[in-house]
Parts: structure tokens; sequence; C-alpha cells
């Protein structure tokens, strides 16, 4: 078995480390701290629609060669590494019996380095670091089955270390409100009297975590939302909204999950998951995106992961494209941990159901021991100092001789 788990992680390291991408474009960079700030909220959004318990996500993603995931810019290819860190806490307290208090933290720190490094970037000519950080107060109410956040987030740019980056504000701070009633939530991010982003969302997916049914046509209900984004486009608004489909196909292991974007070209990307449990603690992804780019079939981009508690492996697929910078033709590797609670159950963020968990009552109980004991005795004969056998009655009889009344608690020969 050792010697089995050592093979695979070597042919993972060959793998990775021979499997080199196409170039990231700059662009890709700059356009991170937009990604960043959205895939936190929702995130948060998903984990809202519980509203309590607690919820934990950190990750750290590397890439090991400077070959892998290369920089494309105006002086041509720059060889780099390409990194994201980030984690997600949430965590709540009850106020009385249908209320609950929450406080969450997001963060992301993620870009391209001319250097090797760890944890902290060399900050080399064409780096490009940014971060983001939300946070935020929720409250909920269990018994009106409604929740109500909000919070404020701050954008970073770390560094853009040479002239192929266009000027970026170094820090800007947004603010955001999320609201659920039901099945039903809206969220907003803002930038001063200005929109960035709107989203509705439509849960309509019976989920058992959540007081819902285990089966049924309700867990075959979609789950909808729909998010305008603020663009702009030579100095003039071109906003863009994007419709995404989530769809119980099968026991809630199976999913598909399509997403739209118009009006930039409609189909924008479509996954088939499977999770082996309902929990969503181990996943099975298999995904096709758009790249709006020319050629016919490269158009798009087909590719794969598997997720598993402690490590994610990606190929090509429609997340790290997203969120990884445009990321395709290599493997990523993310290192991470992910769970969620509420009271005693444990579940993998969006999940229907929580895991199965085996309990055993070990406590040593010496009252009831000492009860069921002297139960079991009681009419059992005993041995007094004389060597005789005395039976102890559990009631108290009453006779007649000779006007004299005798009860056989008294015990007798």
């Amino acid at each position: 078995m050792k010697n089995g788990l050592n093979k695979l992680f070597f042919l993972l390291a060959l793998v990775a480390g021979v499997a080199f991408a196409d170039p990231i474009p700059t662009e890709a960079l700059t356009q991170g701290g937009l990604v960043m700030r959205d895939r936190q909220l929702r995130d948060i959004g998903l984990v809202m629609r519980g509203g309590r318990g607690g919820f934990v996500d950190i990750g750290y993603t590397y890439t090991p060669s400077s070959e892998q995931l290369q920089l494309r810019s105006q002086y041509g290819v720059h060889n780099g590494y390409a990194f994201r860190h980030h984690y997600g806490i949430f965590g709540s307290w009850v106020l009385d019996s249908i209320s609950h208090f929450g406080f969450l933290t997001w963060f992301d720190r993620a870009g391209w380095d001319s250097q090797d490094f760890f944890f902290f970037p060399h900050y080399g000519k064409f780096a490009h670091i940014s971060s983001a950080f939300t946070w935020g107060f929720s409250y909920t109410n269990t018994k009106l089955d409604y929740t109500a956040a909000i919070g404020m987030q701050h954008q970073n740019l770390e560094l853009a270390g040479s002239r192929v980056y266009p000027n970026e504000s170094d820090s800007l701070l947004f603010y955001w409100a999320h609201a659920r009633f039901k099945n039903v939530s809206f969220q907003g991010s803002f930038y001063r009297g200005t929109f960035q982003t709107l989203r509705i969302s439509l849960d309509l997916e019976s989920r058992e975590l959540y007081g819902g049914t285990g089966s049924g046509f309700k867990t075959y209900l979609p789950n909808l939302n729909a998010t305008i984004y603020r663009r702009k486009t030579n100095g003039d608004d071109d906003n863009f909204i994007r419709l995404n489909w989530e769809q119980n196909l099968y026991k809630q292991i199976l999913y598909s999950d399509v997403t739209f974007d118009f009006p930039d070209g409609g189909f924008h990307s479509a996954i088939l998951k499977y999770y082996p449990d309902p929990s969503r603690m181990v996943a099975f992804e298999a995904s096709c995106l758009r790249r709006n780019e020319p050629g016919g079939s490269r158009d798009l981009l087909w590719g794969g992961a598997i997720d598993f508690l402690f490590i994610r492996l990606g190929y090509n697929s429609a997340f790290d494209y997203d969120n990884m910078f445009r990321a395709k033709g290599t493997l990523i590797a993310e290192i991470k941990f992910q769970i969620g609670s509420v009271e005693r159950n444990f579940f993998g963020r969006g999940a229907a159901k929580a895991a199965p968990m085996e309990t055993t009552q070990s406590r040593f109980d010496l009252k009831k021991f000492m009860k069921d004991r002297a139960e079991q005795n009681q009419g059992q004969p005993t041995i007094d100092a004389q060597g005789n056998k005395v039976i102890h009655a559990k009631g108290i009889r009453y006779e007649k001789a000779d006007a004299v009344e005798t009860t056989s608690s008294e015990g007798g020969n």
C-alpha cells in the first residue's frame, strides 16, 4: 500500500513538472481583484444558506515549475510562478432558541512572481500580486427562516512590478450586503454610491441539512442565480449578466452546473459533478468551458478535477480557468481543508445532507450501575453470620399468629 502511494505521488509530481500550460495573459492578473471579490461573496452566499453553525476553508495553490504557468506580455514570455493562498472562516453564537449571531472573514492573496518562494513573494520585475479581504456580521432567525448579513471588502494591490500592467489603484474599499428569506436571497457589493455586482438566487432544491426533505421531487428542483456585473469599456458602462443553473440529476450525488453570459456570447461553461455522498466531502468533476477564442473546436476547453478533503487536483477545469488567471494545459494542485458544521452535523460547501457519523457511548454511569445491581440482587438469598440463608422479600407480609403480627422483613431460618 505504501509503495503504491509513493508511486502515485511520484507520477503526480512528474505530470506537474512536464505538463506546461499556455502562458497566462497580463490582463488576467489585473482582473484578479474582481474575480476574488466575487468568488468570496458567492462562497458567503452558500454558507449563509444555513446562517448558523460554522465553516472553514483554507487552501494553498502553488505551481512548482517556472515554465508551468509563464507570463505573456508585450515583451514576450517570462518564466515564473503563479500562486493563490486563501481562507474563509465563519462562526456563529446562539443568542436564544431561535436567534444566531455570526462573524465571517474571507481572504485571498494571488498573483505571479518571477522567483520561487513558499509563503513570501520575491516581488520580482514582472510580478503582480494582489489580495482581497472580506469581513462582516450576520444574524439568523431560524423560526422565520431568514438571514441578514453586512460587511466590507478591501482590495489591495501589493505590487505591479512592470509597465506591462495598466495603472491600478493600490487600495479600494467596497461594502456588501446579503439578505435571505427561505429559498430566496439577494446580494450586492458597492463602491461609494455605485453597485459593482448584484445577485439574486433561488435555492429551490430541498436539502435535508436545513430541515428539508431527503428524497422526492422537491430534491430535484433547480438552484438558479443571476448576477449583474458592472464593467467599464473605454470609459463607458458595459455591464453583463451571468446566469447559473445547478440541477440535481440523481439522488443529490450527481449534478449539472451550467453558466451563461449575456450579452457576452451566451454559453460560458458546463460542469458535471459527482459526489459519492450528498455531504460533498469528496467530488469528481468533468467540465467544458468556452474561451471566446476563434478557431472552431479550439474555443472549447475540456477538463476535470478530483476533490478530496485535503487536496484538489485539476486539469483544464472551468474553476481553475476562471480563478487561476485562465490557467490551462497543466495540472493544478491545491492543498486545502474545507468543512462546515451545523449543530453536530458536518458537510462540504453547498451540501444537501450531513456526512454519516458513527458515535459510541463510552462514559460509565455509576449511579445507574448501582441501581441495576440492586434490582438484580433484590429477592436473592444471602448468608448470615451463622452460615444460614436469609431471603429478603420485596414487600411486607402480615400474618396472624396468636394475635401477634410478624413481618417477613425480619428474616427467618
